[in-house]
């Protein structure tokens, strides 16, 4: 390889570990990144009687006698817990919850800017599924949805489908719906490119964790053939013969489930033979590059499309993926090309759900936001670089949060209904204003400009 290529890759790298440099600095600057501020006026201490007591009391009787008034009279309606044990953090996995809250603070900072929903980080000291229901059904009440967030690995089946059976709120574990969504959208404008159709297009699904699980079960109501695809975990292939994985099917059937479905070839073998003659592979495994080989790529189908999406670092580089023979590559990162991440997905996805009171997120919710992240990229003209918008094209969370809306209504669980031009209009002034305020109060020295 030639000093100027080292050299360039060299670069690359740099670039890459640069956000993990500064965070530290830029963390303990601000000591956190979100807090409560008024959505109401304020403009005599005469006011506070409004607010407080004695005026407070007349809503609280309201409610009381009409639970449902909580969505009109409080900002239940747009409040959204985002609930974690620290169990499997990013790609840095049993964390704890105490070692978690910066990523659920960063949470809620997105689901603020993009969305315009005041989310909220609780973490809770326990790793016992039970009490985590338990607690997430009591403080319930002060909600309108819920997101599980970094939750390890079967047990955040468990506790969705529980709380989706026993709240009347919606509950949304992102790691596993947001991530399949937007890496659906990556799928249907990658295909578009490269001129494949879903039905006949081969898959390998390197690990089996909560986001390529969800993914298996979208792309399947998508259009993709179960025999088309092929999944691992870290031992290697799903599929029947595996007694390792029927012995423990009580405590993980949807894995279990994937090796009875999946796999039309029958390989048997390791990551390396998953990988070979599929037309798309996705890696949600071990962020270290180098888990996903060149030559593994190698063996894959023209115009190959790969979607790293470990983070902080993918399974690998995006540019090895390319000199492999990859035509298209994503990764989860922002400052890479094609960003496969979830970030572009929640807080459209929770907007048009709180905009419409829905009762749950389903899966052709997820689906429908997935076709309109891919459409509002293909409007801006699709390129090998740029299958999915990015987070500053700010539209796809309005244009997420409609195509939602709409399909609750239609399905019926939305407790409100709207027209397409009331989602829009609703999304385009919650989220924009949000932007707003931040772009004020940073113009107006309220919030600092971080350190150099």
């Amino acid at each position: 390889m030639s000093d100027n290529k080292n050299h360039e890759i060299e670069k690359l790298i740099q670039k890459a570990e640069q956000p993990q440099r500064i965070a530290p600095k830029w963390h303990e600057y601000y000591r956190g990144k979100i807090e409560s501020s008024l959505k109401c006026s304020v403009t005599s201490m005469d006011d506070f009687s409004i607010w407080y007591t004695p005026g407070v009391a007349e809503p609280c009787r309201m409610i009381n006698k009409d639970p449902s008034l909580a969505y009109k009279l409080t900002n239940k309606w747009n409040n959204v817990a985002i609930i974690s044990d620290g169990s499997r953090v990013l790609g840095l996995g049993d964390i704890g919850p105490l070692a978690s809250m910066p990523v659920m603070e960063g949470k809620s900072l997105l689901f603020k800017y993009l969305g315009g929903i005041s989310a909220f980080p609780i973490v809770f000291d326990t790793k016992d599924a039970e009490k985590i229901i338990e607690t997430a059904k009591i403080i319930s009440p002060a909600f309108g949805g819920i997101n599980l967030e970094d939750i390890e690995n079967p047990k955040c089946f468990y506790i969705l489908d529980r709380l989706r059976e026993e709240i009347d709120i919606p509950v949304w574990h992102d790691d596993q719906q947001g991530t399949a969504s937007i890496e659906l959208a990556g799928i249907i404008n990658a295909l578009k490119i490269v001129g494949k159709d879903i039905e006949n297009t081969k898959f390998s699904i390197i690990g089996a964790g909560a986001a390529n699980v969800a993914l298996c079960r979208i792309l399947f109501k998508a259009g993709a053939k179960e025999k088309n695809v092929v999944v691992t975990d870290s031992k290697g292939i799903l599929h029947k013969g595996r007694e390792d994985l029927e012995k423990n099917k009580k405590q993980n059937p949807y894995k279990w489930d994937l090796a009875c479905r999946t796999n039309g070839d029958e390989k048997k073998l390791d990551t390396e033979e998953a990988i070979k003659g599929t037309d798309v592979m996705v890696a949600a495994a071990k962020p270290v590059p180098g888990t996903i080989k060149k030559e593994w790529i190698s063996a894959m189908n023209k115009d190959a499309i790969v979607f790293a999406v470990a983070n902080p670092v993918p399974e690998i580089w995006p540019w090895e993926a390319k000199e492999a023979g990859a035509r298209i590559v994503g990764t989860g990162r922002s400052d890479f090309e094609n960003q496969i991440n979830n970030s572009l997905g929640f807080p459209g996805i929770f907007r048009g759900t709180l905009d419409v009171n829905a009762k749950t997120i389903t899966d052709e919710m997820t689906i429908a936001a997935a076709y309109s992240v891919a459409k509002t990229a293909e409007g801006k003209g699709l390129r090998e670089d740029y299958i999915v918008p990015t987070m500053d094209e700010w539209e796809v969370f309005i244009n997420e949060a409609v195509a939602v809306g709409l399909k609750a209504i239609e399905q019926g669980i939305a407790r409100i209904k709207l027209s397409e031009s009331e989602l829009r209009r609703n999304a385009e002034e919650l989220i924009g204003n949000s932007r707003k305020q931040t772009e004020l109060q940073i113009r107006e020295g309220l919030i600092k400009k971080p350190p150099l």
